[in-house]
């Protein structure tokens, strides 16, 4: 072999151990960072798993973590959890898009114009204040205990956070910006699309987040009531039966959920503000 031939292959070796060396230090930083977040969550499971074991909380209430993630497994492999979570999905998510569509607009409307303002701030200021597990009752007598009542009951929870912090966002625009768009001779509908709008999409999606988290809390209460299916009446159901691993499990799964949902919410946030870290 050439020297030429010797140093392409050198130079080829270092390289690939380069790439290599890269790509690991990138694994290691992504598993660094997974550990830093889930720090705190390892060091309750553990402790729950102890105490258990140890007799230092009664197993009947609060059964070991692994016992409750092999019922979580069993759920899984029968069908009924994906059945019940495929069911409280849909419900959870009519109501939370019924609350978007609803309370985006009217947050936008309520924030801009003086009138709508004046008018509309001491109903929302009203509403906002009654308690939607309090409003369940009314909410039962006007729609009965059929699908439609379980999902205007989570619209009815996710509209306020969305709905108030799209009004802050908006009153928060900084004035010179729009002063400075009519001073070039910017339309006031291009001022809404490219000005409005973008300033107030951080606090939309505040609200859109919180708004999520109302979602999933006031499924549980919907379905506990009235219903035959779902994860909120199979809470419900496992803890009538005395089946608590069980019952562990599908708590488990709600937090689950959310936690999927908020990420979510967290990555199309990103995709939707790249402008505010240029």
């Amino acid at each position: 072999m050439s020297k030429v031939e010797l140093s392409i292959q050198n130079v080829s070796q270092r390289q690939f151990k380069f790439r290599l060396e890269k790509h690991l230090l990138a694994v290691l930083r992504i598993v660094i960072t997974i550990f830093k977040k889930t720090f705190g969550i390892l060091v309750f499971l553990a402790a729950w798993e102890i105490a258990s074991r140890t007799g230092a909380i009664d197993t009947i209430f609060i059964p070991p973590f692994t016992k409750v993630v092999v019922s979580f497994y069993d759920l899984i492999v029968s069908g009924e959890l994906p059945y019940h979570a495929f069911i409280s999905l849909k419900r959870a998510l009519l109501g939370f898009f019924f609350g978007i569509v609803v309370a985006v607009p009217s947050g936008l409307l309520i924030g801009r114009i003086k009138i709508v303002e004046a008018f509309m701030d001491p109903v929302v200021q009203t509403f906002r204040q009654t308690s939607t597990l309090a409003l369940m009752p009314v909410f039962l007598l006007l729609f009965g205990i059929g699908e439609p009542t379980k999902v205007i009951m989570i619209y009815w929870g996710v509209q306020w956070p969305i709905l108030l912090n799209t009004i802050s966002g908006t009153k928060n625009i900084d004035p010179l910006l729009i002063k400075a768009a009519r001073s070039m001779g910017t339309s006031s509908l291009d001022i809404f699309r490219k000005v409005i709008l973008p300033g107030t999409l951080p606090s939309i999606f505040t609200g859109i987040r919180l708004g999520g988290t109302s979602a999933i809390l006031l499924l549980i209460a919907a379905e506990m009531v009235g219903a035959s299916s779902g994860l909120g009446f199979l809470v419900f159901d496992l803890q009538i039966r005395y089946q608590i691993p069980k019952m562990f499990a599908v708590v488990i799964s709600f937090s689950i959920l959310g936690l999927i949902l908020n990420y979510i919410l967290v990555y199309l946030e990103q995709r939707f503000t790249r402008w505010k870290d240029e």
